[in-house]
């Protein structure tokens, strides 16, 4: 039987893209960014967001691509972000139909793909989101058709902070960050705690601190007990550029993260008493009932 500590390596490990899985990625950035060269005038495109930091969780879905538009296209910066983004969903509908769907800040593509029971999809992406940008000097704008205006963004600084704070983490903290994004995943929560799950990662970036102790069932535990007292906090975004990340959840969905994050963290508890009495069995069996089908048993 596993050990706790060799079952949490083989859930980090579960929870890591492979190469099939990131040549999936880029096959299905490819077609989308051939189809989009036709419809708009693209400087370049790239993938981006949690995939681009490896902070991405499975089974994967929503991956961001950025398309960077040409001067060509200045006109929409002095429109309303509704119209570009209007503009990208009519676009996308033409070849993806349904599977086209406008959000407040991309279009979201899904595939077709389900996940089995486990969370596999064959390596297979669920679904990506196209992003229309521009460049603003080293920085980016995006459209936020909720605040009714152009928003400014870096994803390189939020992926060199990523990185910072992983190194100072003993090379751990990524995994960290994926194993409570699938936790924030799991069905049986029904609509996500924490939404965006980006909020997750910008406050892992002080919610751990301290470096690296050595234990994943005390590390996880104490990152979900630190969740639960900074939730109601205001998260500004790391590259302090664009509005709050913590602004996407009002006073009611805050309380109710905290509760589960609450009751995250007393399972957490339980799973480990049950190592400190021996109970290697019933230690894995709450960690999986915490984490959902990644978590392995044996």
């Amino acid at each position: 039987m596993l050990t706790v500590d060799e079952a949490f390596r083989k859930f980090k490990s579960r929870l890591e893209l492979n190469d099939k899985e990131q040549k999936n990625a880029s096959a299905r950035q490819t077609e989308v960014r051939d189809y989009i060269d036709t419809k708009f005038k693209i400087d370049r495109s790239f993938l981006t967001g949690s995939y681009a930091r490896w902070t991405k969780t499975k089974p994967l879905k929503d991956v961001d691509i950025f398309f960077v538009l040409k001067s060509s296209e200045d006109h929409y910066r002095s429109k309303a972000p509704s119209t570009v983004l209007t503009d990208f969903h009519d676009a996308l509908v033409e070849k993806y139909g349904d599977n086209a769907r406008k959000q407040n800040r991309s279009i979201n593509i899904d595939f077709g793909v389900t996940a089995d029971t486990d969370d596999n999809t064959d390596y297979r992406v669920i679904s990506v989101d196209v992003v229309p940008a521009f460049d603003v000097g080293d920085d980016f704008e995006i459209p936020d058709d909720e605040l009714k205006k152009w928003i400014k963004t870096n994803p390189q600084t939020h992926a060199a902070k990523a990185t910072a704070a992983h190194q100072a983490y003993s090379s751990e903290w990524k995994g960290l960050v994926r194993m409570v994004k699938y936790w924030n995943n799991h069905p049986k929560h029904g609509e996500k705690p924490v939404k965006p799950s980006f909020l997750l990662e910008v406050m892992a970036l002080q919610c751990l601190h301290g470096g690296w102790g050595g234990s994943f069932d005390r590390e996880v535990q104490g990152f979900f007990a630190t969740l639960a007292d900074r939730m109601l906090d205001e998260w500004p975004d790391p590259a302090g550029l664009g509005p709050a990340i913590s602004n996407g959840m009002d006073t009611a969905r805050r309380a109710r993260a905290c509760d589960l994050l609450r009751a995250a963290e007393r399972q957490a508890t339980l799973a480990i008493a049950h190592t400190r009495c021996g109970r290697n069995g019933e230690a894995l069996r709450a960690w999986r009932d915490l984490f959902g089908p990644k978590f392995p048993l044996s």
